[in-house]
């Protein structure tokens, strides 16, 4: 029996995503949570095979939690299941130990595959974001470019972010320059939907 964790911040997902698993008769989903800072003390008492962590939670996001639990719970392989099919989020998938990546849109049949792929210590990867993974090459942003950027998600203010990441002003501009220039944008918006759409942040 293959003991599951669902990670999902939309309670309607989890909760379909457990009743299509269950339909599978080698399939048990021993825990489910909303939240990526929970998956971790989740895999802890639930003993799972396979965490399915989607990107975009509250607390930590998936790609993150992934990476934490490769160090604190190596015996549960995580398997990303997100809507976004994004390039950037394939290679930092990859980065933080996540042993596969699925859309959601693919077929019920394909994720189940997908899972026992993983169990026997196969990699899972969509092959079109295989494909274009490769095609878009590695991010140019340095990771202070990137905390800067995703602290501009919502519109902060250079004092703002400055604050948030015990930068100066100064260097905040300095990163966000930097940023704009590499992305090839006009400014602090532009550069984070780019680099938002490239899966870079």
């Amino acid at each position: 029996m293959v003991r599951l964790l669902l990670a999902d911040d939309q309670a309607l997902i989890r909760r379909a995503l457990a009743v299509m698993l269950e339909l599978e008769e080698d399939f048990q989903v021993v825990a489910s949570v909303a939240r990526g800072d929970e998956v971790v003390a989740a895999a802890l008492a639930h003993h799972p095979d396979i965490a399915l962590l989607d990107i975009d939670m509250p607390g930590i996001d998936g790609l993150a939690a992934a990476a934490v639990l490769a160090q604190e719970v190596p015996e549960c392989r995580s398997l990303i299941l997100t809507t976004f099919g994004r390039p950037g989020y394939l290679r930092r998938a990859m980065e933080s130990g996540a042993y596969g990546f699925v859309v959601k849109d693919a077929p019920p049949e394909q994720l189940a595959e997908a899972i026992r792929r993983v169990v026997s210590g196969e990699r899972v990867v969509d092959p079109a974001l295989a494909a274009a993974t490769l095609a878009s090459g590695v991010s140019p942003l340095t990771g202070r470019e990137r905390d800067v950027l995703v602290a501009a998600r919502a519109g902060a203010t250079v004092a703002d972010i400055a604050a948030r990441l015990f930068l100066s002003e100064g260097t905040v501009r300095n990163y966000l320059s930097s940023a704009i220039a590499k992305t090839g944008t006009r400014n602090r918006a532009e550069a984070v939907r780019t680099a938002d759409e490239r899966g870079w942040l």
